[in-house]
């Protein structure tokens, strides 16, 4: 259920940052930006431990964009430890989907999946963890 508070305020530069922030990551608008990060902040908050946990990295993106698979396997090679597997799949003529396996400390898969997501030209990016031990 949505709820719309008004009243809210930012100081200038704080804006400045959301509007960079949203035009980096080619969200929609500010709203889907805050409700990223407030969706990511309770994630982190809640999985900040040390736990063993299992987990997919979610990313979809243009599949003419070549370079985004090329810089998602250098990262995924870099946290080797962690990576399990990935799978892609052509979700139409312009849509590429990839799934990461992981599996690992909590705080690392976080990590992971922050650079995978952050990755310029990812359309959309989720990671999802669930105790493992």
């Amino acid at each position: 259920m949505a709820v719309t508070r008004f009243g809210v305020s930012l100081d200038e530069e704080l804006l400045l940052a959301l509007d960079k922030y949203v035009e980096e990551n080619r969200f929609s608008n500010r709203s889907q930006a805050i409700r990223h990060l407030i969706e990511k902040n309770l994630v982190e908050v809640k999985w900040k431990c040390d736990n063993i946990v299992a987990g997919a990295i979610v990313l979809v993106f243009s599949h003419e964009k070549t370079d985004i698979l090329k810089k998602s396997s250098e990262i995924q090679f870099e946290y080797r430890d962690v990576v399990l597997s990935s799978q892609g799949f052509y979700l139409n003529k312009n849509n590429y989907l990839e799934i990461v396996s992981v599996k690992g400390p909590s705080w690392r898969l976080t990590e992971v999946s922050d650079k995978l997501i952050s990755i310029r030209g990812i359309q959309h990016g989720k990671l999802v963890m669930s105790k493992a031990e």
